[in-house]
């Protein structure tokens, strides 16, 4: 799974980062990022299907 986050719907709301720390976090812009190239955990599906805007995809 490689997890995508879309810098212009993103909100900010820092749920994705709490609930999968080692995949995603908050950048300086106030918005989600990826640290990591790919990942099979569960916590990033669900970061993804709990993001309030729908900014996350994953492939």
């Amino acid at each position: 799974m490689k997890p995508v986050v879309d810098k212009e719907l993103c909100v900010g709301c820092g749920l994705c980062a709490s609930m999968a720390p080692d995949v995603f976090i908050m950048e300086d812009d106030g918005k989600a990022g990826v640290v990591v190239e790919a990942t099979e955990d569960a916590a990033t599906q669900e970061a993804a299907d709990s993001c309030p805007v729908a900014a996350i995809t994953i492939a």
